[in-house]
């Protein structure tokens, strides 16, 4: 299922650098998004200093999601330092110390540019951030942000698969009836051509063996073309979906078996059809079914 979510915090406690200044504050931003997919597909995107916490982060997320593709990205900022390093007098005195040095060396050096000042000052004095102890719970309201997202796009689904599962019922029904006219149909046939064959004359009587075999040809094909099985099983597959629709949870899986079954038995179904009118059904109903796959592939 899809979703979004983010969550920021700004400079934990304890945070040092090596000159021991005034540290600008820094906001660690966390994002998770969530697209389709049948299995759990995780994928991180971190800053190096962030890079030793994705055991912590995989951990979390496992245990709220197990379906879908999803992915958590993480950034570091600076807030009013614009990302810009701390510049200390005693920075600055010791780069001017060795700059001197090198050009006492190397008089044809170009001297240092602000860009390599600021550059040189911060891998200097780099800031050391403790982000251990605010990643879980940063990560846990990320989490549930997106999970109350996802819940919403769950509400739309299951309103959608109610709506498809009464059509699938409707179209059950309709099938139900076909089968003993199609019987009828068929052995009335049956018995007009044995009387054609047998060039009998209108109103005679039927000779008992004759009327035999056709009746014996009219039940072999009511055999093969009763769907009672496909149409009791279609009916308890959809029942089971709606039990499991109501009770919630982790079903995406459940879910997918199902219509699995549902097609096979909208298969069978079409492959037994003897009439337009039932062939029409099955393929209503593998129409409907393809939808509902397409969907239940998204629940969790």
């Amino acid at each position: 299922m899809t979703g979004y979510a983010s969550a920021q915090s700004g400079t934990p406690s304890g945070s040092t650098s090596a000159e021991s200044a005034p540290q600008p504050s820094r906001r660690l931003g966390l994002e998770i998004r969530s697209v389709n997919s049948r299995f759990l597909d995780l994928s991180f995107r971190l800053p190096d200093e962030l890079r030793s916490l994705e055991p912590t982060l995989r951990a979390l997320v496992t245990q709220k999601i197990k379906r879908g593709k999803v992915e958590v990205r993480a950034s570091l900022d600076h807030g009013d330092a614009g990302g810009l390093p701390e510049l200390t007098p005693r920075l600055l005195q010791r780069l001017g110390s060795l700059q001197d040095t090198v050009q006492a060396w190397l008089p044809k050096a170009a001297p240092l540019t602000v860009a390599d000042t600021l550059r040189l000052c911060a891998n200097a004095s780099p800031t050391q951030n403790d982000w251990s102890e605010i990643i879980p719970a940063l990560t846990q309201q990320a989490i549930a942000a997106m999970l109350q997202s996802r819940q919403q796009e769950g509400e739309r689904l299951a309103a959608m698969l109610h709506d498809r599962l009464g059509q699938l019922c409707t179209l059950t029904q309709q099938a139900v009836p076909l089968v003993p006219r199609l019987v009828e149909q068929q052995r009335q046939r049956f018995m007009d051509r044995w009387k054609e064959a047998m060039g009998l004359a209108e109103g005679s009587a039927t000779p008992e063996a004759a009327q035999d075999r056709a009746l014996s040809e009219a039940t072999a094909f009511a055999i093969r073309i009763d769907v009672a099985e496909e149409v009791t099983r279609l009916q308890s597959h959809i029942d089971e979906i709606e039990r499991l629709l109501r009770q919630g949870g982790e079903i995406g899986k459940r879910l997918d078996f199902l219509i699995q079954e549902l097609h096979r038995e909208a298969n069978t179904l079409g492959s037994k059809s003897a009439a337009l009118e039932l062939t029409r059904v099955s393929v209503d109903m593998k129409v409907l079914i393809e939808q509902m796959r397409e969907q239940v592939q998204n629940i969790e």
